[in-house]
């Protein structure tokens, strides 16, 4: 059956969108381990009482080919110690799957990995659009003083894997604020590259 057309506004202030058909949000405490300082994360989790760090709101229309899904993500500004507050982080599930990220508000990183462990950043501010393509991990980083809020869309069958951060003990490269006022990327100490076995799987064609 053919779908009716609909439209979404997307509310720049709260982060959201009408026409949504789900919602979801991250507290700090989901990002336990992520975070290099695990004192600064303990103190801050304690001293908050378990903030929400990112809320999300999408429109599904399933999850069979053909289709988009899109929403709005909003992400509270903040750090852990030296690192700013950011996403899970995810490559597709189908990683031959690209999404679109669109700034609305704010200013942040898109922090881009790809399986063999070469690291990409995009800037992204209102009215900017950043493009992930195929087979690259991603995960958003808010380094402004605002709430960070960008509108995104992918192909409804992406799906998502976060284990392939975990197995690696994250991303290869942090994101840390600088003594003057920026942010600097620098080694994650516990990166543990992916295998070429790993590797190959991964940048095989899904149909």
């Amino acid at each position: 059956m053919i779908r009716e057309p609909i439209s979404s506004t997307v509310d720049i202030d709260k982060g959201g969108m009408s026409g949504n058909t789900g919602r979801y949000e991250k507290r700090l405490s989901a990002l336990d381990g992520l975070y290099e300082d695990q004192a600064a994360f303990s103190a801050l989790l304690t001293s908050t009482r378990d903030p929400v760090v990112y809320d999300v709101e999408d429109f599904k229309p399933g999850t069979h080919s053909g289709d988009l899904i899109y929403g709005v993500t909003r992400m509270n500004p903040g750090r852990v110690g030296n690192e700013y507050f950011l996403t899970r982080g995810h490559i597709h599930a189908k990683a031959d799957r690209p999404e679109i990220y669109y700034g609305q508000k704010g200013n942040g990183l898109m922090q881009l990995e790809s399986p063999d462990g070469e690291t990409r950043i995009i800037e992204i501010a209102p009215q900017t659009i950043c493009y992930v393509p195929p087979f690259w991990i991603h995960r958003s980083i808010n380094v402004g003083n605002e709430d960070l809020v960008m509108v995104f869309a992918y192909p409804s069958d992406s799906g998502q894997d976060y284990g392939i951060i975990e197995t690696s003990n994250g991303m290869r490269h942090r994101i840390v604020a600088t003594a003057a006022g920026g942010w600097e990327m620098i080694d994650n100490k516990a990166y543990k590259p992916r295998t070429t076995a790993t590797v190959n799987a991964l940048m095989k064609t899904y149909a």
